[in-house]
């Protein structure tokens, strides 16, 4: 397996240049997967700079990096401070998350992100991780099904998801993505069918890795790890992620709540370079149709 095969960045260039690197600068990449983006970041980088990347699939680690000036930490990102304590990472120059699935895992059947592919109901990124897509579609409470797909999922008919999942798991157990697929396929007819398929597969996957409560980890930490004047570029994949890390951006909080000190001055850690969200353009969506959904976010730490 080559990183090639393994992932296709998306907006490549666009998020390196967004970082600002400098021959010495101190790098982090918290989405190190397939290795792209962490090799270019190193050919940028003199002697004297040092990039950090975060990766939690042990899968990844196939692509590891021989270069005395890269560290790796085979952990989920939302332990950022961590890990920059530990190698010396504390002022950082720029922080790089590409959220989302990978292409490996989406192509890896058998780790179960994928609706076309068939494979045990997984959807652990960390595969130490106890949590599993099986878990969360044949114990969670009926209730827990409606917040995972009201929260996580663009869906207009949750209550017939729910009632039948419910009523499937009563019969038997559902293990595959293939059953799952299969019970819900009839739900929605007509070209719309794999896209509400994705979104539902995205809710539990989003449940399963508890991405949005390691997204806000990661966008909470990153003050303490960036130095005055580092920059954050975040790359999203659905309204939800995006709307997080705008409302952060914006007002330093998750919530999007604007907060004053005594003399008026907004409180806020960083300031937005993006006014609007940078996205692919028509002919890297042509290529890369997974970047159709990506939008990159950059700010700068005050």
């Amino acid at each position: 397996m080559t990183n090639s095969t393994y992932h296709t960045p998306v907006l490549f260039e666009e998020a390196l240049a967004a970082m600002e690197i400098a021959a010495d600068s101190l790098l982090v990449d918290v989405t190190f997967g397939g290795g792209g983006h962490s090799r270019e970041m190193l050919k940028r980088l003199g002697p004297d700079g040092a990039l950090l990347a975060f990766d939690q699939d042990d899968d990844a680690k196939e692509n590891m990096i021989d270069d005395e000036r890269f560290y790796f930490a085979n952990s989920n990102f939302r332990f950022l401070v961590n890990f920059a304590r530990f190698y010396d990472f504390m002022e950082a120059d720029a922080i790089l998350a590409d959220l989302g699935v990978s292409s490996h895992q989406f192509d890896a059947g058998e780790r179960g992100f994928s609706i076309r592919e068939e494979g045990q109901l997984d959807m652990r990124m960390n595969q130490r991780a106890e949590l599993t897509a099986f878990q969360v579609v044949n114990k969670y409470p009926e209730k827990e099904l409606y917040r995972i797909f009201n929260s996580y999922a663009d869906l207009k008919n949750v209550p017939k998801v729910v009632r039948a999942i419910s009523a499937k798991r009563r019969e038997v157990k559902i293990e595959t993505t293939a059953q799952l697929v299969d019970l819900l396929s009839d739900l929605v007819k007509g070209n719309k069918q794999n896209q509400f398929l994705a979104q539902v597969f995205q809710a539990i996957r989003i449940e399963v890795n508890d991405e949005m409560g390691a997204l806000v980890d990661l966008l909470e930490q990153s003050v303490k790890v960036l130095k005055p004047g580092g920059r954050l570029v975040v790359i999203s994949y659905h309204s939800i992620e995006d709307r997080l890390v705008k409302n952060f951006f914006r007002s330093g909080n998750v919530e999007g709540k604007i907060e004053s000190d005594f003399y008026g001055v907004v409180q806020k850690p960083f300031r937005a370079i993006t006014k609007k969200p940078v996205v692919p353009n028509e002919e890297e969506v042509e290529c890369n149709p997974r970047a159709r959904s990506a939008k990159m976010r950059v700010a700068v730490r005050v």
